[in-house]
């Protein structure tokens, strides 16, 4: 199915694409977002084909405030309904007791384990009723995402990934956004280009990549939460690590 798909669509438009997987992948496919720049434009251009688009995001209880604002923003603008999913309390619980609220400074682990309890498994939840998802991911962004296809086995919740903006610029980006008065976090003008939980993203400074401002105290390599390694990746990152 995923190389039909891939040769069907190999010469769509980012537009083209979704509208083709949202037909074909009927009630069982979604946008997963997290407000950044990339889900905004998705999301843009998933309402202009349905009113009925299935939209989710996770709240990992540490987002900031500026997030929480374009969600609301998102909601009037476009007259979607946004679900948004929650970490188990039990799992926050024991592990913030176990480990402290700030626990992903101390190391990797910590830091994998706390994005394995807020984002993991609550995607994993809703991904287990879908057959395939669309993300905002592009090569751009980062060394972990250089071999990112449009569309892709997902082997870590196994369905199909879908990534239509996976060959535009940062500039195609920006400029479908103030094309189409597409609403998007205030944080971007703050020097944010990436931006996640509050305690884990910070402004980049000139010069600097992308996703620095992520987990800025980690190696590039690392700068995964989970939800979007390929087997591959995974393999190799866990044998840097060795």
């Amino acid at each position: 199915m995923i190389n039909e798909i891939q040769s069907k669509t190999s010469q769509y438009s980012a537009q083209q694409l979704i509208e083709y997987v949202v037909k074909r992948f009927e009630g069982r496919i979604g946008l997963a977002s997290s407000f950044g720049a990339e889900d905004q434009v998705l999301t843009d251009m998933l309402c202009k084909l349905t009113s009925a688009a299935t939209i989710f995001t996770l709240d990992t209880g540490r987002l900031p405030e500026e997030t929480y604002r374009l969600m609301e923003q998102t909601r009037d603008k476009y007259g979607v309904r946004i679900e948004i999913l929650f970490s188990d309390r039990a799992d926050v619980e024991e592990m913030v007791n176990e480990q402290g609220p700030n626990l992903f400074y101390e190391s990797i682990e910590n830091r994998k384990l706390c994005c394995r309890v807020r984002k993991i498994k609550p995607l994993k939840r809703r991904l287990a009723a879908l057959d395939a998802w669309i993300c905002g991911l592009r090569t751009e962004q980062s060394t972990t995402r250089t071999g990112l296809l449009r569309v892709d086995a997902d082997e870590t919740f196994g369905l199909i990934k879908v990534c239509p903006l996976a060959d535009w610029t940062t500039e195609q980006v920006w400029d479908y956004i103030r094309s189409n008065d597409v609403p998007y976090n205030e944080l971007h003008d703050k020097g944010h280009p990436s931006i996640g939980c509050a305690p884990c993203t910070r402004a980049v400074e000139p010069g600097e990549d992308i996703r620095a401002g992520r987990w800025w105290w980690e190696a590039p390599e690392h700068k995964e939460c989970g939800l979007h390694l390929h087997a591959e990746d995974d393999k190799r990152r866990q044998e840097t690590e060795k």
